[in-house]
C-alpha cells in the first residue's frame, strides 16, 4: 500500500495528484514484470505436468501389457502342472514305450523334449515379466510423486500471481485516469522517438543471424485480428480470454502449427529472425527473462495480449524498449 507524505499548501494539487500517479504507474510497471515472469512460470509447470502425466498414462499401459503377458504365461504353466497331476509322472513313459518302432520313440520323445523347453521358456519368461512390471511401477511411484510436485508448485505459482494481482489492483484504485494519461503520453513520446530512429537510420543493436528459410505464415496476421479485444486473463489460451503465450499459440494453432504454452518455450520453436527480416507472422519476443511474445503484423507494429486488465491490441514494436528478439516457426 502506498503511503504519500503531506502535500505543501502552496504545492498544486493537481501537479501532485499527477506525480503520485506517476509514482504508482512506476510500480505497477515493475509489478507488470514481475507478473509476466510468474504467469510464464505457471505456463511452464503446467507444460511439465502435462508431460509427466502423459509419462504416467505411458507407464500404466506398460504395467498393464506386462500383467497381461504373466496373466498368460502363468495360465499357461498352471494348465501344464494340472496336466502333469492329472495323468502323473509315468503318462511320458507309458507314451514313449507304447510307440510301434524306433522312428516313432524318436518323434514322441523330440516331441516331450520341446514341450519340456518351451516350459523352461515360459518359466524364464514370467519371470522377466514379473521383473519389468516391478520396475515400471517403481518408475510409475517416481513418476507420481513428481506430478504431485508439479502440481503444488503451480497451486503456489497460482497463489503467487493472485496476491500480486490484488496489489496491483490497490494500487490502480483512484488513479486510472492518470495512469492512463502518463501511459498515452510515454507510448507518443516512445513512438516519436522510433520514427526519429527509422528516419536517421539509426536502430537498436540486436543479435543478427542468417535470412530464414522458411517462409513467413503472414495468414496469422489476419486471424490474430479477430481476436482485438478479447480480455487478457493468465494462464488463458482462448478462445474468449488470452495471456501473451496462450494467444500466439492459439492463433498458431489455427493454421496447424503446435507452439507450447510458453513464451521462453515458444523462443526455441523455429528459425531465429533478425530484426531488419521481420516479416507478418513472426513472434517477436520481449524482457530478460524472455516472459512476453506478441506477433508481428508488419509496419513496426505487433499485436499480443499485454496485461492484467488489458485486452489484445496492436501497439509500436518501437515503443517497447524490451525487445530481445523473434522467430519464425
Amino acid at each position: 500500500m502506498l503511503l504519500f507524505g503531506a502535500v505543501p499548501a502552496s504545492a498544486d494539487p493537481a501537479s501532485s495528484k499527477r506525480e503520485q500517479a506517476r509514482q504508482v504507474k512506476q510500480e505497477i510497471d515493475a509489478l507488470d514484470t514481475e507478473l509476466g515472469i510468474a504467469t510464464e512460470a505457471y505456463n511452464e509447470a503446467r507444460l511439465s505436468h502435462r508431460s509427466l502425466l502423459n509419462d504416467i498414462a505411458t507407464t500404466q499401459a506398460r504395467i498393464a501389457d506386462q500383467n497381461e503377458i504373466i496373466d498368460s504365461l502363468q495360465d499357461s504353466l498352471n494348465a501344464r502342472a494340472e496336466s502333469m497331476y492329472r495323468n502323473g509322472r509315468l503318462s511320458f513313459l507309458d507314451v514313449l514305450l507304447g510307440a510301434r518302432d524306433f522312428e516313432q520313440f524318436a518323434a514322441t520323445w523330440d516331441l516331450l523334449r520341446t514341450m519340456g523347453e518351451q516350459e523352461a521358456r515360459n518359466i524364464e519368461a514370467l519371470g522377466h515379466a514379473r521383473a519389468e512390471a516391478r520396475a515400471a511401477e517403481e518408475k510409475l511411484a517416481v513418476q507420481e510423486a513428481k506430478a504431485k510436485q508439479a502440481v503444488e508448485q503451480m497451486a503456489s505459482n497460482k497463489a503467487a500471481i493472485e496476491t500480486t494481482l490484488a496489489a496491483r489492483k490497490r494500487k490502480l484504485s483512484g488513479l486510472e485516469a492518470e495512469i492512463a494519461s502518463i501511459e498515452a503520453a510515454e507510448r507518443a513520446r516512445a513512438e516519436a522517438e522510433a520514427r526519429a530512429a527509422v528516419s536517421r537510420s539509426v536502430t537498436p543493436r540486436q543479435q543478427s543471424f542468417p535470412p530464414p528459410t522458411r517462409a513467413p505464415r503472414s495468414e496469422v496476421v489476419n486471424i490474430a485480428k479477430r481476436y482485438l479485444g478479447a480480455p487478457y486473463r493468465w494462464g488463458a489460451s482462448g478462445p474468449n480470454a488470452f495471456d501473451c503465450s496462450g494467444f500466439t499459440s492459439f492463433v498458431y494453432s489455427q493454421v496447424g502449427v503446435s507452439l507450447p504454452h510458453s513464451s521462453r518455450a515458444q523462443y526455441g520453436v523455429g528459425e531465429k529472425v533478425s530484426r531488419a527480416d521481420l516479416q507478418p507472422g513472426d513472434l517477436v519476443f520481449f524482457g530478460s527473462p524472455i516472459h512476453h511474445v506478441g506477433i508481428y503484423v508488419g509496419g513496426g507494429q505487433y499485436i499480443h495480449a499485454p496485461r492484467t486488465g488489458d485486452v489484445v491490441r496492436i501497439d509500436s514494436l518501437g515503443a517497447r524498449r524490451n525487445y530481445v528478439g523473434a522467430t519464425r516457426p
